[in-house]
């Protein structure tokens, strides 16, 4: 005789999911927090421009090496490990090196065009904020952008080294794409979150999340600045 699983059942399923989602929303704002007040600290420090002029001395190829190398076991570690500890040390550990990363960024645009932090904040505030309400909204299972997202990142990677290795300049077209790339990882890491992330990874899903957004404001403040960086 086949059985069911209780209304009790199916109601507990949905209120872990609904807990799940609380707690990687979050600890998401908590990450966006966490890398406005590095940045905070840095500029009221006046640590900004030492930082900033450092980092634009040393080889762009380096710096973003160590960025990718450090993301990625980050990554891996929030996502693979069973220390709760551990997983918040990956996430921090990737939010300040997020922070460290934009600080030359930050530092050109404040000095060259002022106003464009503002502007960006918001652009990226509304793009992302709108991306998760369609997913939230429409529960469509966007796991399809992954190949897209993944393809779509080798190519710009490979843009970027051919541009530091021939000394090409990635327009704003590149800019674009590079916002569209972020949108389409936002509204699939969003979907993602949604339906099929472990429910004992929110550390990982909201470290997922929060590097979609952060790319998606880079290449907005990239775009408002007319690609002067």
């Amino acid at each position: 005789m086949a059985t069911f699983p209780s209304n009790n059942t199916a109601l507990r399923g949905i209120d872990s999911r609904a807990v799940f989602i609380t707690r990687t929303y979050t600890h998401l704002l908590a990450g966006i927090l966490g890398f406005i007040v590095v940045e905070l600290g840095l500029f009221e420090s006046g640590l900004a421009p030492v930082v900033a002029q450092y980092m634009l001395g040393v080889p762009w190829m380096l710096i973003l090496g160590a960025f990718i190398l450090t993301g990625w076991l980050a990554s891996r570690t929030a996502q693979t490990s069973s220390s709760i500890g551990m997983q918040y040390f990956a996430y921090a550990a990737y939010v300040v090196m997020e922070a460290l990363i934009f600080v030359p960024l930050l530092y050109i645009a404040d000095a060259k065009a002022p106003g464009t932090i503002d502007s960006a904040t918001l652009i990226t505030a509304l793009g992302a904020g709108g991306l998760m309400f369609v997913a939230h909204r429409t529960r469509k299972d966007f796991s399809f952008l992954r190949s897209i997202i993944l393809w779509g990142g080798v190519l710009a990677l490979l843009a970027i080294v051919g541009g530091l290795v021939f000394g090409f300049q990635l327009g704003t077209w590149f800019s674009v794409g590079m916002i569209g790339l972020a949108g389409a990882a936002v509204l699939h890491d969003t979907s993602n979150i949604i339906l099929n992330y472990p429910e004992d990874r929110y550390v990982s899903a909201a470290m997922q999340l929060f590097a979609s957004i952060a790319l998606m404001f880079w290449y907005v403040l990239r775009l408002l600045m007319g690609n002067r960086n």
